[in-house]
């Protein structure tokens, strides 16, 4: 089905991941402080991995996490970096 007539086509915000496991203390500040951008009004769809539910993810990123990867590009890791995330969405925006 296309668009009406003069109508731009729905744009789907950008997909963040943040990787992390239940108990991680650095996890849990990232997805607060994803949780604050997105209540300031910075668009983006979120979604949360656990990498204990793979264990391809839980080798790769166990040293690593809090992940914070947007559209496939990893844009944070450790120390969740919130000016990073910002710039990168705003990559996005018209």
């Amino acid at each position: 089905m296309s668009a009406a007539a003069g109508a731009e086509p729905a744009v789907r915000p950008p997909l963040l991941l943040l990787y992390g496991r239940d108990g991680c203390h650095l996890c849990e500040e990232a997805l607060a402080g994803l949780v604050a951008l997105h209540a300031e009004g910075l668009v983006f769809e979120l979604v949360e991995i656990d990498i204990e539910s793979d264990d391809r993810l839980h080798h790769e990123l166990l040293e690593l996490i809090p992940v914070i990867e947007i559209e496939g590009v990893r844009v944070s890791t450790l120390v969740p970096d919130l000016d990073a995330v910002r710039s990168r969405i705003a990559t996005f925006e018209a």
